[in-house]
């Protein structure tokens, strides 16, 4: 297929029309009079390049067994135009397609997005849990004692932050897009990063038959007070992408998934339940006051956030009382 661009569906171009009518009808741009209104409706509408075009059931028809699909354009249909995938997505597409599907031009390649509705499997009643410690020195760190650091991360958006400083420096539009597309390739490799972290997590726990358990971590830059080089790190730092990867794998395998109270996980020991902020002398180290118990403190918060767990899954696993 060329990679200059598809003209857009018969569907996109009626649904833009039928949008701007329904505006003019509603007053949303203004009197006639306007300069708003008289804008809309001089100015013919417009798609970028690289806009989705939608496609149902109507315009689309595919043929699993060729690897091929009929796309209807305004320049006619085109048929027989191969696709590709990955063994699992193409059984996936086969099984539970259903409804849109949005063809897309990213890079010079063309990617048909296709929505599949797949049936949730029914939880089981986890034997334990895997506590889950999310950090930016270490990325995750499990009740287990695995940890997953973070400073081969922590490099590269040093890196990619002294690039961005260099490019915002020159002010010039080629500058400009250059920035754009650097942005784009650090959000891929951190969402790549969170993604090989959480299939691996919640691998184990459907291996040994577990739940898994999280911090709740909202309004987390409103609770804790940073020294000003932080700020820009927490700021930017994917802890509810890591979250949501582990909450969305944990779905579609089964696995239990629950967010817990993140107050004073990384300050309570978990032998004796003593509380104290000196019971954390160092951001890498826990030391108990009170029963001299010692280790990481990634680990150690891990440790709390499985205990929490076991406690939360029976209050909302206990059968409801008799009226």
């Amino acid at each position: 297929m060329p990679a200059t661009g598809l003209p857009p569906t018969p569907k996109k171009v009626v649904d833009a029309y039928t949008t701007l009518k329904a505006n003019l009808r509603a007053g949303s741009l203004g009197p006639s009079t306007s300069k708003r209104y008289r804008k809309a409706v001089g100015t013919p509408i417009v798609f970028r390049p690289e806009a989705a075009q939608p496609f149902d059931d109507r315009c689309l028809s595919w043929q699993h067994d060729a690897r091929t699909v009929s796309l209807w354009t305004v320049d006619g249909r085109m048929k027989g135009i191969g696709y590709t995938g990955h063994p699992d997505q193409l059984k996936t597409l086969a099984t539970h397609r259903k409804g849109e599907s949005d063809l897309v031009q990213r890079g010079g390649k063309w990617f048909l997005v296709a929505t599949c509705e797949i049936p949730d499997p029914e939880l089981y009643e986890p034997a334990d849990w895997i506590g889950v410690d999310r950090g930016i020195v270490n990325l995750a760190t499990t009740s287990d004692g695995t940890n997953y650091q973070g400073r081969r991360l922590s490099r590269y958006r040093r890196w990619q932050a002294r690039k961005r400083a260099e490019l915002q420096h020159k002010q010039t539009r080629s500058a400009t897009r250059r920035l754009a597309r650097r942005a784009k390739r650090e959000q891929r490799h951190a969402a790549h990063v969170n993604h090989r972290i959480s299939k691996e997590i919640v691998s184990v726990a459907q291996r040994t038959g577990r739940g898994i358990a999280v911090e709740e971590l909202g309004g987390i830059r409103e609770r804790v007070r940073l020294r000003r080089d932080q700020r820009a790190t927490l700021s930017s730092w994917p802890f509810h992408q890591l979250a949501q990867h582990l909450a969305y794998k944990a779905k579609r395998a089964g696995v239990p998934f629950l967010e817990v109270d993140a107050a004073h996980t990384s300050q309570r020991c978990p032998r004796c339940g003593h509380t104290e902020r000196a019971n954390r002398p160092d951001r890498d180290h826990f030391r108990c006051r009170r029963c001299g118990l010692a280790g990481p403190a990634d680990h150690v918060a891990g440790v709390n956030v499985r205990d929490r767990a076991r406690s939360a899954w029976v209050l909302v696993t206990a059968p409801a009382p008799l009226p």
